[in-house]
């Protein structure tokens, strides 16, 4: 008897792997299904448990999502997960939708492709004696971007020490 094996924690750490490795499986189906429409996903959550399950896949494109796109990744991805049984355990609900107008920036190709725009991006460690900036994506080198949160001041950090980051829309 393995008293590790048999702890909450190993079976809590059990499950996030497992569902770790079916978020990897879903955004592979995805990639490859949204390849030939110029569709990417954004971001796959995965909610819930039992009956409750909830898939939410988030995508995007240039140009915009329609809803022919989240129709069209619903169905090509849906019967690929049934078929693939790649979710254990039968029922769940899939959502798919568009990022929203503040959608997250997750990788150096989001703020690559968004450079020009308002973005708020949350430090795991402070510059300047802060964490949260909110000002204009200047530039991508790599995995350094560039901010400039005033007209003339600018600030540097690499994408390992961003928290969070999203785009700010002004109304």
């Amino acid at each position: 008897m393995n008293p590790v094996r048999e702890s909450a924690l190993f079976y809590w750490l059990s499950s996030l792997n497992g569902k770790e490795s079916i978020i990897e499986k879903i955004t592979g189906i995805t990639e490859r299904v949204g390849l030939s429409q110029g569709i990417e996903p954004v971001e796959v959550e995965l909610l819930g448990g039992g009956k409750a399950r909830l898939i939410r896949i988030y995508i995007d494109k240039p140009g915009g999502v329609t809803h022919a796109d989240c129709e069209f990744i619903s169905q090509q991805v849906g019967t690929i997960l049934d078929v693939e049984d790649v979710v254990p355990g039968g029922s769940y609900h899939l959502e798919v939708s568009s990022p929203g107008l503040e959608r997250k920036l997750t990788k150096a190709a989001d703020f690559q492709r968004f450079l020009g725009q308002k973005a708020k991006v949350v430090l795991r460690e402070p510059i300047e004696n802060q964490t949260a900036w909110v000002g204009k994506l200047a530039r991508v080198d790599g995995n350094v971007v560039t901010m400039e949160p005033s007209e003339g001041k600018t600030v540097q950090f690499g994408l390992d020490q961003v928290r969070k980051a999203n785009l700010k829309f002004e109304w």
